[in-house]
C-alpha cells in the first residue's frame, strides 16, 4: 500500500427529512445564495423544503446552472453574489450544480482572473462556505473537493481540486430522488461505478481494505441499479444507490491506490466536443481502454471477475469477461458503449480528443502516466 494522508471534514445528513436539518446547520447569520439548476426542485417539493429551513436566514436564489456547468453562467452567479454581499453557498442539485457552487464559493472573494481557478493555475486564499443539498445520486462531489467546469466559447472542461472548496455539510434524502426519470439514474450508476473502478482497477497495491471498499461499491450498484430503474419507488434501492455514490468518490477507496482517470480526461473532451452527457462519455470509454490496456490491467480485471462478478475459469477468461460483463451492464442501464450508437464518426472524434488533450498538455495519463493522446486516439478508434 502506498502512503496517504485523508481527511474529510464534510458532515452528511442521510436519510427521510433531514433537508430540515439546514435550518440549523447554517450560521443563522449568513446571507445565503441558494444555487439550483431547472425547475425539477420546485416540482419536487425539494425547494419548498429547503424555503421552509431557510425562513429564518436571509437568503437569495440564482438559478439555471447548466448540465456540465459553464464559465460564463457561473460567473454570472458570482457577480450577483458580490453584489448583493452574500456569504454562503447552498447548492441545491446533482453533481453540476454543486460543482458550479464550489467554482463560485471560490470565485465571490478572489481578486484575479477567475477562469484561472479551473487547472488549479492560481493560488486560493479563501472560498466562502458551502452546504449541499443533493437530489441527484452520482457524482459524490456533495462531499469531496473537486469540481469540473466547462467553458464552451474555448472548448475547455477542466477540474480544479482545493480544500478549500469542500462542503461543510450534505443533505442525502433519499426521497429526494424517486421523481428521477430513468436516463439520469442509469448516469448516476454507471457514473458511480466507474468513480470506483477508476480508483480500483489498476494494477495490485496491497491495498485490501480499499480493494473490498470498492468491490462493495460495486456489487451494491450491480444489485441496485436495475431495481432503480425498474421499482422508482423502492426507497431502499434509492437508498444504498445514493450512499453507493457518495462513497464512489468520497475519497477513502483511492487511498493508498495507484489511479487511472484516463477514462474521465477522455470523457471530458467527448462532452465538451460532442455534448453527451458525461456518464455517458464514460461508458463509451471504459470498456475500450481496459481492452486496450489489458496486459496492464489483467491482474486486477480478474480479481474484480472473481469477486465482483463472480466468475470462474483461467485468469485470462475470467479478466476478458469481467470486461463483456461491465459492458452488458452498461447498456443495461441504459448507456450505449459505442460512438457509432450516437452517430459520432469514431475516427473523426478520435482526432478531435487527441488534439483536445494534447492542447490540454494532458500529455501523459492512467496509473502509470504512460497512456499518450496517440494511445487514447487509438482507443476511441476501436468505439465505432
Amino acid at each position: 500500500m502506498q502512503n496517504f494522508s485523508f481527511h474529510n471534514p464534510c458532515r452528511i445528513e442521510f436519510g427521510h427529512d433531514s433537508i430540515a436539518k439546514i435550518s440549523t446547520l447554517i450560521p443563522p447569520q449568513a446571507r445565503v445564495l441558494l444555487l439550483y439548476g431547472g425547475g425539477s426542485i420546485h416540482r419536487n417539493g425539494v425547494y419548498d423544503q429547503v424555503c421552509t429551513a431557510l425562513k429564518d436566514h436571509h437568503w437569495q436564489a440564482f438559478s439555471g446552472i447548466e448540465a456540465n456547468p459553464e464559465y460564463e453562467t457561473l460567473m454570472q452567479a458570482v457577480r450577483f453574489g458580490r453584489e448583493q454581499q452574500l456569504d454562503y453557498i447552498l447548492a441545491v442539485g446533482g453533481g453540476s450544480v454543486i460543482d458550479g457552487a464550489k467554482f463560485i464559493a471560490a470565485a465571490i472573494p478572489h481578486t484575479g482572473d477567475c477562469w484561472l481557478i479551473v487547472g488549479n493555475r492560481t493560488p486560493l486564499l479563501s472560498a466562502l462556505p458551502i452546504g449541499v443539498v443533493l437530489t441527484l445520486p452520482a457524482t459524490g462531489s456533495e462531499s469531496n473537493f473537486a469540481a469540473v467546469i466547462s467553458r464552451r466559447e474555448t472548448n475547455d472542461k477542466l477540474s480544479f481540486k482545493n480544500p478549500l472548496v469542500f462542503p461543510s455539510f450534505a443533505i442525502l434524502d433519499p426521497s429526494c430522488t424517486l421523481s428521477l426519470p430513468p436516463q439520469q439514474i442509469g448516469n448516476g450508476i454507471v457514473d458511480a461505478f466507474v468513480h470506483t473502478t477508476e480508483q480500483y482497477l489498476t494494477y495490485p497495491c496491497d491495498a485490501r481494505v480499499q480493494d473490498r471498499l470498492a468491490e462493495g461499491i460495486l456489487q451494491t450498484l450491480i444489485e441496485v441499479g436495475p431495481i432503480t430503474l425498474n421499482d422508482p419507488n423502492d426507497y431502499a434501492a434509492r437508498a444504498n444507490m445514493m450512499w453507493a455514490a457518495n462513497q464512489a468518490l468520497f475519497g477513502l477507496v483511492g487511498v493508498g491506490q495507484a489511479q487511472d482517470w484516463a477514462t474521465h480526461a477522455m470523457g471530458h473532451e467527448l462532452t465538451i466536443l460532442y455534448g453527451l452527457d458525461h456518464a455517458r462519455t464514460l461508458a463509451i470509454i471504459l470498456p475500450a481502454l481496459w481492452r486496450y490496456r489489458f496486459a496492464a490491467k489483467q491482474a486486477k480485471l480478474t480479481q474484480m471477475g472473481r469477486r465482483v462478478w463472480q466468475l470462474h475459469g483461467d485468469d485470462i477468461s475470467v479478466a476478458q469477461q469481467a470486461i463483456a460483463a461491465t459492458e452488458q451492464f452498461f447498456i443495461a442501464m441504459g448507456l450505449p458503449t459505442r460512438l457509432s450508437d450516437y452517430q459520432i464518426d469514431a475516427a473523426e472524434a478520435a482526432d478531435r480528443v487527441a488534439e483536445q488533450l494534447i492542447r490540454h498538455n494532458r500529455l501523459q495519463l492512467g496509473e502509470k502516466t504512460d497512456l499518450t493522446p496517440e494511445d487514447c486516439r487509438a482507443i476511441l478508434l476501436t468505439t465505432n
